[in-house]
């Protein structure tokens, strides 16, 4: 019964992490009015999870690989879950940003889940679990957002973090309960010094990124960091090439087996996330503007629900594809169809149903490119460094996600008018950020395509032939 149900509880566990990363997004321009702080320091809210998550992400990866990766998975889930807790508890911004922090921790679940799979499941059903898993990323962020706008906008806005607390502690006894420890572990003390060079370098990263648009990109703030940045990250990379125990295996990363899916999933999260973050303005945007819609922050909402139950139900088309033509054609064909969709946001950014459908064809693309990313990590590194391999990965799709951000923001602001005394962005600055975001995501299929030793359909046959330990050793020998 337990090995029946860990593939639904471990999706359970990545559906709630990205719910926890969205449900603040419909609160944030009430929030400086309900906690009495500014809307700079309210915005902390989203920056304090990114950076948490992407420090601790490859942290918790290789803690997970050295010490039990379901010890290190029931720890991120309980941070979460604890983050949810003190939120509903508290009113304080302090305390608020601190547990929007803990709950970055979450970010770890998905590639530690993932690793999980490739350990217990047996060849024939890891592709499969793997392409739901790495799935719930888009379903959970559809599902927050319109979850959020309905608890906020018909109850105490509490109750909407008694909610996520409640369902956090219901996947953390799951996930006890029905997990089984991995015995694969990669023995060796686990390196300190790497970790906080990693934590400071992207914490300038991500920090310059993500507040370059309040701070102005050439300000001595913004340059110091991406100077320390920098400085921090050559220094950290020597040192890693030096540590008898690594926590980035960097000769491995820079094989291009590895680099180029890190590349690669650092321009899907690019072009995944401009179509989250415009979608729900472009739609409740006034109608004196020619183009918006006026719809509630609810309805808005709903219009990404349709991408999030296609990113459900492609991701065994997703695992059927790879097992058929190799997870690189199913990597470069879900940029393809990412491009596809912008074309179809670019064509018409009018209609509620054309909104819709093009925000659901980019969900498509989404799908297959996230699903088929875990698998090619996993062809290319050592059973004992699943966990952070993947924990990189997902790492630079979060890079890329804060990157979309700052861009998009830049492009809307850039390009705004002034509507009903407010300035509201044009229609011309949506179909920009639509053709960046599509220009993104044909480079990454682009790079797709370059990844090579992807010989999958003959592989998978094989594969499927083997037991669980001679499958184990040919990843070890990759």
């Amino acid at each position: 019964m337990r090995d029946r149900l860990t593939v639904p509880v471990l999706a359970f566990g990545g559906i709630l992490m990205a719910v926890m990363q969205t449900v603040v997004v419909p609160l944030l321009p009430a929030l400086p009015r309900l906690t009495g702080a500014s809307a700079g320091t309210v915005s902390w809210m989203v920056t304090a999870t990114l950076l948490s998550g992407a420090v601790l992400t490859p942290v918790l990866g290789r803690a997970g690989d050295m010490y039990g990766k379901r010890r290190v998975l029931v720890t991120a889930l309980g941070l979460m879950t604890l983050g949810s807790v003190l939120c509903a508890l508290s009113s304080d911004i302090g305390v608020l940003i601190t547990a929007r922090a803990l709950q970055g921790a979450a970010a770890a679940v998905v590639p530690l889940s993932i690793s999980i799979l490739r350990d217990e499941l047996p060849p024939e059903r890891t592709g499969s679990a793997v392409a739901l898993m790495s799935s719930t990323v888009g379903i959970g962020a559809a599902l927050g957002l319109p979850l959020a706008a309905l608890v906020i906008q018909y109850v105490n806005w509490h109750a909407m973090f008694w909610v996520t607390s409640g369902l956090g502690a219901l996947g953390l006894v799951l996930a006890w309960w029905a997990v089984r420890e991995s015995p694969v572990r990669a023995p060796g003390r686990f390196d300190v010094l790497g970790a906080l060079g990693l934590a400071a370098g992207l914490a300038c990263l991500l920090l310059g990124v993500s507040q370059g648009g309040q701070w102005g990109w050439g300000s001595t703030r913004i340059l110091g960091l991406f100077a320390g940045c920098a400085l921090i990250l050559t220094l950290w990379c020597l040192q890693q090439l030096r540590a008898g125990r690594p926590l980035v295996d960097l000769r491995l990363a820079f094989r291009p087996r590895v680099a180029l899916p890190h590349l690669t999933a650092l321009l899907v999260g690019f072009g995944f996330y401009a179509n989250t973050l415009v979608t729900a303005q472009l739609v409740q945007a006034p109608k004196a503007t020619g183009y918006g819609l006026g719809l509630s922050v609810v309805a808005s909402g709903l219009c990404l629900l349709p991408g999030g139950v296609i990113m459900l139900l492609f991701s065994p088309v997703s695992a059927r594809i790879s097992a058929a033509r190799g997870p690189r054609v199913t990597l470069a064909l879900g940029a393809a169809v990412l491009a596809v969709g912008y074309a179809v946001r670019i064509a018409d950014s009018h209609q509620l149903w054309m909104i819709i459908v093009g925000a659901s064809v980019v969900a498509t693309g989404t799908t297959l490119a996230y699903s088929a990313l875990p698998t090619l990590i996993l062809r290319a590194v050592p059973a004992g460094q699943t966990a952070s391999a993947n924990g990189v990965n997902v790492l630079m799709r979060t890079i890329g996600q804060a990157v979309c951000s700052a861009a998009v923001a830049a492009v809307l602001v850039h390009h705004s008018s002034v509507v009903t005394g407010a300035p509201v962005p044009t229609l011309h600055g949506y179909l920009l950020a639509f053709t960046m975001a599509g220009t993104v995501a044909l480079a990454a299929c682009a790079t797709a395509l370059a990844i090579p030793g992807d010989n999958a359909s003959g592989g998978t046959r094989r594969a499927r032939g083997r037991t669980k330990a001679s499958h184990d050793e040919a990843l070890e020998g990759a």
